[in-house]
């Protein structure tokens, strides 16, 4: 998935641990953050990456100290990597694809999904990529994601409108649900967490998850688990981190909802991984 990654636990001798690198650290835990990307993260704290920030540094007993920079730069979230977590600027990104090879990533704290969103009285009935109906409508996407390889597959990308919200400075994720809401497109396909805090002020519009699948043969990845993660090298960091997560999973869940982060898999925290299903 593009969103970002586009795209994841505690007894007495993890405590431990995590203590000991946060003294270590001087208490503080250096976060890499955008300062202007809503529903993520943004410099007031309004973001749901801020609020699960802020859960990590309290139940570690380190100070909270942002490093912010641009995700959607130049490089786009690669480059953003090397220059601010790489390079030691910050210590660790709040969302990661689980098992992504750029970076050290920790269990998952939760699992999304890509979805579809359109009018609750259009009453589509939208089941996956394969859907026929979907072939009828005028198709929103979230650029450079895992939507618009299986938008190609089915011959159907050129017909479809492409949203560069993850690529974009300053391109609101909320503008996708603005152009299901003026009927300039009748379904957007978009991964959840990006629109999840922005859909209460759209109540007439709904959400259906995509499903994993081999439909069109090679593996489709539709929902992930995502974790946090720190540079390659930094092992206890990483252990501190899925100590709090195995801790504070149902205060993280509890954040995630509140912040409209709809949740997908076998359970509602961290540990489910669809690609299992596959």
């Amino acid at each position: 998935m593009r969103t970002r990654f586009p795209l994841m636990l505690l007894g007495l001798a993890l405590a431990a641990a995590g203590a000991c690198h946060a003294q270590a650290a001087g208490k503080t835990l250096k976060v890499c953050a955008d300062p202007d990307y809503l529903p993520y993260s943004n410099r007031a704290g309004q973001g749901f990456e801020n609020a699960v920030a802020e859960t990590v540094a309290k139940a570690m007993g380190a100070r909270l100290e942002y490093v912010w920079a641009d995700q959607r730069a130049h490089g786009g979230f690669p480059e953003y990597l090397a220059r601010n977590l790489d390079s030691g600027k910050c210590d660790v990104v709040m969302s990661m694809p689980y098992g992504n090879g750029e970076e050290l990533t920790t269990d998952p704290y939760y699992v999304s999904s890509y979805v579809f969103v359109f009018k609750k009285a259009k009453d589509y009935d939208l089941q996956d990529m394969n859907s026929p109906e979907l072939r009828k409508l005028k198709i929103g996407f979230e650029s450079d994601t895992p939507v618009e390889a299986g938008l190609q597959l089915r011959g159907m990308v050129q017909a479809a409108t492409a949203f560069d919200v993850g690529e974009t400075s300053g391109k609101s994720p909320r503008s996708m649900l603005q152009a299901v809401e003026d009927g300039s497109i009748d379904v957007m396909i978009t991964w959840q967490p990006a629109i999840g805090a922005f859909l209460r002020d759209y109540p007439d519009l709904t959400t259906v998850a995509l499903p994993n699948t081999r439909a069109t043969g090679s593996p489709e990845m539709y929902s992930f688990p995502m974790s946090m993660a720190v540079r390659k090298d930094d092992e206890a960091l990483r252990k501190a981190l899925n100590a709090v997560i195995q801790q504070q999973q149902g205060t993280l869940t509890g954040v995630l909802h509140q912040h409209g982060v709809q949740l997908f898999g076998d359970d509602e925290g961290g540990g489910a991984h669809p690609m299992a299903n596959l």
